[in-house]
């Protein structure tokens, strides 16, 4: 007679993290970001989220998706946020459009990330950085449910003000020393074994995004939702730059920080395509420099961006916004699956 053994059988866990009630109170967060723009009479769209086209950020990573087209493999990339389509729905219509959808960043996983989260996006045509600002507070007006007063920071006031060093002057020593100082070590950006194509200002860069995330970051908006703007130049990403009242090239864009959580992030919009065409040349050296995959460029946004309007764009993380509204401990909390066990 054979011997049976008792075997244990991992029975998973199908429930949710997030309750009922946090369910529900999403559904109607989410109706009233909708009721806001059906009001301000700005178009929903829908965009595809497989694209040909990858971002190219150095240091973002985008979900690959290997797909059969016309009976031959091909490589899409799950979007990183809706922009690239949705700029090339405004140089075609030139109104006012917004978009709630999901969005995938590949290995960003914690209390405040997730591979899978949900993204509110609009563009407003003829709007400068200060008229999405206002916007942004109208809303925040709308889900908060009482009026909001929010705090305008430059980036080069807040670095001084938690970090004691001018971000845009100080020499790399400097902020390597300064690092080192509040405790972020192990990091040495400017030594030799760093991408010898990196520049000073990227060099530079890297040292302030440390920073800024480990000395600045968690102290923003706890008392008032608290907008950063004037980032530095290496941060334009796709908006213009321009000069600062000390003569400093800044990126025209910002952030908006709640309880020390990056809420939103806002551009006024490059349009100029061979500009453009520059700065993902330059993402996608940075890239193969640092070992990363080298991401097609979306062409068509190229196009589309010499006829882009005058017009700023924000895009809102919706699950953090919910999570700080609430007050909720992490994103868990206010998504049914993160992406562990989904």
């Amino acid at each position: 007679m054979s011997q049976v053994t008792n075997l244990s059988f991992y029975q998973p866990n199908y429930a949710p993290t997030m309750s009922l009630t946090m369910a529900q109170q999403r559904a109607q967060f989410i109706s009233s970001i909708r009721q806001f723009f059906t009001e301000r009479q700005v178009l929903e769209v829908q965009t595809p989220l497989l694209s040909q086209a990858g971002n190219t950020d150095t240091f973002l990573q985008s979900v690959a998706a290997q797909v059969t087209y016309q009976d031959k493999p091909r490589t899409y990339y799950l979007h990183t946020s809706p922009e690239f389509a949705m700029k090339r729905l405004l140089a075609s219509w030139q109104v006012p459009i917004y978009q709630i959808c999901p969005v995938f960043r590949d290995n960003e996983i914690g209390v405040k990330h997730n591979i899978e989260f949900t993204m509110l996006e609009w563009y407003q045509p003829n709007y400068s950085l200060a008229d999405m600002a206002s916007e942004v507070g109208e809303l925040l007006e709308m889900l908060y449910g009482h009026p909001i007063v929010m705090n305008h920071y430059r980036y080069v006031d807040a670095f001084m003000d938690f970090v004691g060093i001018h971000p845009l002057t100080a020499s790399l020593a400097a902020l390597q020393a300064v690092a080192e100082d509040k405790g972020v070590t192990g990091f040495d950006f400017n030594s030799e074994a760093s991408c010898a194509n990196d520049s000073e200002e990227e060099r530079r860069q890297s040292w302030l995004d440390l920073l800024f995330s480990h000395a600045v970051e968690p102290n923003l908006g706890h008392d008032l939702p608290t907008l950063i703007i004037e980032y530095p130049p290496a941060t334009a990403a796709l908006a213009k730059t321009a000069l600062d009242k000390e003569g400093n090239e800044i990126a025209k864009r910002f952030e908006l920080y709640i309880k020390g959580v990056e809420i939103a992030n806002a551009y006024d919009e490059l349009a100029d395509g061979q500009a453009l065409r520059k700065r993902f040349e330059k993402d996608n050296q940075l890239r193969q420099c640092h070992n990363l995959p080298i991401m097609p460029v979306d062409e068509h946004l190229i196009a589309a961006s010499d006829d882009l309007i005058p017009c700023s764009g924000i895009a809102v993380g919706i699950d953090r916004l919910l999570m700080v509204i609430t007050g909720a401990s992490s994103l868990e909390a206010v998504i049914p699956f993160p992406s562990g066990l989904a």
